[in-house]
């Protein structure tokens, strides 16, 4: 079994990671940066999305396991004192991957050249000083024309991210689905939207075209200037994150834990 560890450099962490290390060793377990079969996230929720991105060339093939060492995460199963418990079911406990959905992202120039992205959480579009103007289609038909600040489409993992402060339903990941939340839509007798989140079937497929030739678009919060851009399609991957099954909490628990209580009352 080939391992790789990801991480932050707060102080905190960096002796998890030392420690970490030293377990791994003594398991006799391979570190291999490049082609690991496991990824070990020492941080936060931003590391491990990091980590995904760094391998998503290799996300069908990798297991990702995330141990927090600040705030809980929604991504992160482990504690900082789990370590040794974490290694012992890593080496001991029959591999089992628990699969969350990815959101494919391509997008087509004026000129046809063809871009293509992959996001754990969500990507959005948005004006920085002028309102965003596009048309919405789902499945290639005609469903909304758009303005206000932006739109934001996100997979289920995601939709406990940026979507939800977007007033965006929490989704549970096996349904697959993908949900697309208005920001601050314009609703007049002129301009009118469904002025409401919606969620799609795994098999649709939404398209934005813009009416304007530049605009941001962010890509799991990373921010990408955009220019010329004739149509940007959101679709379920074909891809999916895996996570090691062990100590992954079950997902209601984790909205609990996260946005509730961390307490059983």
């Amino acid at each position: 079994m080939k391992v790789a560890i990801a991480h932050n450099n707060n102080p905190e962490t960096l002796k998890v990671v030392a420690h970490l290390k030293e377990k791994l060793k003594d398991r006799n377990l391979i570190y291999d940066a490049k082609y690991p079969d496991i990824v070990i996230t020492v941080g936060g929720d931003g590391t491990l999305i990091n980590a995904f991105h760094r391998y998503a060339n290799q996300v069908d093939s990798i297991r990702f396991i995330g141990v927090h060492t600040g705030h809980l995460g929604f991504y992160t199963d482990w504690r900082n004192y789990d370590v040794d418990k974490m290694v012992e079911a890593l080496t001991l406990q029959k591999a089992e991957a628990a699969k969350y959905p990815l959101l494919d992202i391509e997008m087509i120039t004026e000129a046809g050249e063809k871009s293509h992205y992959l996001a754990l959480n969500e990507s959005a579009i948005k004006r920085v000083s002028h309102t965003l103007e596009a048309d919405i289609y789902i499945d290639d038909q005609p469903f909304e024309n758009f303005r206000g600040d932006g739109l934001c489409v996100s997979t289920p993992t995601g939709s406990t991210a940026y979507s939800k402060s977007l007033g965006g339903a929490v989704i549970h990941p096996e349904l697959k689905a993908l949900q697309m939340t208005e920001i601050a839509s314009i609703n007049n007798r002129v301009f009118r939207t469904l002025s409401s989140p919606i969620v799609i079937a795994p098999r649709q497929w939404i398209t934005i075209i813009p009416n304007t030739d530049h605009f941001v678009m962010t890509i799991d919060g990373e921010c990408k200037a955009v220019r010329n851009a004739k149509k940007i399609v959101y679709r379920i991957s074909k891809h999916s994150i895996q996570f090691d099954r062990f100590g992954h909490h079950h997902f209601w628990s984790r909205v609990k834990t996260a946005f509730i209580s961390d307490n059983n009352d």
